[in-house]
């Protein structure tokens, strides 16, 4: 049997007789832009679409420096608090022609670690949503490639996150106004920053608002954990429950549903993240939210502006963009005393 003959496609040599210039105008025309003038950069591309020539990528990576690809790592890619997230980073990747490679972490530090030392020699850089690495890993990776954290901030490293502080505040004033005493937060894994941020912060408004705040956990934010973080929360008299995501929240009301404990009536419940399922379960799910489309947007903005051209030497920007509280079913007023 004969194999049909291969007929290769037209090079870079062939733009650039075709064009009139050298090789290395072509392959700048493609790889850097600005390092030739618009009107030769038009007439090179032209020149390239008639004769059917498309740029190898690996080539274009090798001459450039540059790959056009960008990683994103999430800790848990089946909660849906990412959606949003990854929505908004693709889009903001793709306006730069660039594309984005999603990684999923399964909330392991190990797998995390692992996933990212496989990309590194073939990405231009990283945004980490809620990274379970310790910080010096993190230092290191940004040694290595540009690093964008999302729901997380570390002093040297960019950071995009919403304001957990101010947020924590609105739900410890609006349970404080409904009657509520004693609050419980459910607290999210022992390795997450962002589980910290939000006691601390619980913490000193509700002292601050004289209501008495405790911890238990932590729990991994799942609905499935939620059973144990509801009986928990039962055993310690707790009025108020805030959980550490909504995930959780909601497997809280149904653990809370199964023992005939009434939400609100009887407990009130508050979740992080405002996922699309916080207005679809029942009760609805009061949540603190954001835009989380806008958070993952502005990571890739600051990303790509560091592994452009003219990478900047000082320390990139820490952003924190607002937080909403969206009051639903789940909050309603006290009927225990003090």
């Amino acid at each position: 049997m004969e194999l049909a003959d291969t007929v290769a496609g037209p090079t870079i040599y062939d733009v650039a007789q075709a064009a009139g210039v050298a090789t290395s105008t072509v392959s700048r025309a493609f790889s850097n832009p600005g390092r030739v003038s618009a009107g030769t950069r038009e007439h090179v591309l032209a020149v390239a679409a008639e004769l059917g020539y498309r740029p190898n990528p690996h080539a274009r990576a090798l001459l450039s420096g540059r790959h056009h690809t960008i990683a994103m790592v999430v800790s848990d890619i089946t909660n849906p608090h990412y959606f949003e997230l990854i929505r908004g980073a693709e889009q903001r990747a793709k306006a730069s022609e660039y594309t984005l490679v999603l990684v999923n972490a399964e909330e392991s530090p190990r797998i995390e670690y692992d996933q990212i030392q496989r990309l590194i020699s073939s990405v231009d850089g990283f945004v980490l949503a809620a990274s379970r690495l310790p910080d010096e890993n993190l230092m290191q990776l940004a040694a290595q490639r540009p690093v964008v954290l999302m729901n997380r901030e570390l002093p040297g490293l960019a950071s995009v996150v919403l304001d957990h502080v101010q947020g924590c505040r609105q739900i410890v004033e609006h349970l404080a106004s409904l009657g509520h005493h004693r609050l419980i937060y459910l607290a999210g894994p022992r390795n997450s920053w962002m589980a910290k941020v939000r006691w601390a912060a619980l913490r000193t408004a509700s002292k601050e608002l004289g209501v008495e705040a405790r911890r238990i956990g932590p729990f991994t934010p799942k609905a499935s954990q939620g059973g144990a973080a509801a009986d928990g929360a039962l055993h310690a008299g707790a009025t108020g429950i805030v959980a550490h995501n909504d995930l959780l929240a909601i497997g809280v009301a149904q653990r809370l549903a199964q023992r005939s404990v009434r939400v609100p009536d009887d407990i009130s419940i508050v979740g992080f993240d405002n996922i699309f399922a916080a207005d679809l379960c029942t009760p609805s799910l009061t949540t603190l939210g954001g835009a989380h489309v806008d958070v993952g947007r502005a990571a890739v903005e600051i990303l790509l502006d560091a592994v452009g051209p003219g990478r900047p030497a000082t320390p990139t920007p820490q952003v924190v963009l607002p937080t909403e509280l969206v009051i639903r079913d789940s909050t309603g007023a006290s009927t225990k005393g003090p």
